[in-house]
């Protein structure tokens, strides 16, 4: 049962840090830090919006941008880290 919880909470984990890479990657686009026409950015890009957005529409759903500033990724964050802890305080 340990070593399940282990792996679920790798999982929680790495998920958390494709949500910060999904909002680094938003930043560098915006800035145009980095090129999208970058074949190694492009896919990256895709990639990661493909892993996040889905979650990201249903929480956009619930709390839309405002101003300009959205705050999915944060929730998503609070989210996964509460359900992290919660997983260890109920099962571990």
């Amino acid at each position: 049962m340990q070593s399940l919880l282990i792996l679920i909470s790798q999982i929680i984990e790495f998920y958390i840090w494709i949500v910060i890479a999904s909002v680094i990657m938003s930043w560098l686009i915006g800035f145009n830090v980095v090129n999208i026409r970058n074949g190694f950015v492009y896919n990256l890009s895709h990639i990661i919006n493909r892993l996040t957005e889905p979650v990201f529409m249903r929480v956009r759903q619930l709390i839309p941008p405002i101003g300009g500033l959205d705050l999915s990724p944060i929730v998503i964050i609070f989210a996964l880290t509460f359900l992290r802890n919660l997983m260890w305080e109920m099962l571990g």
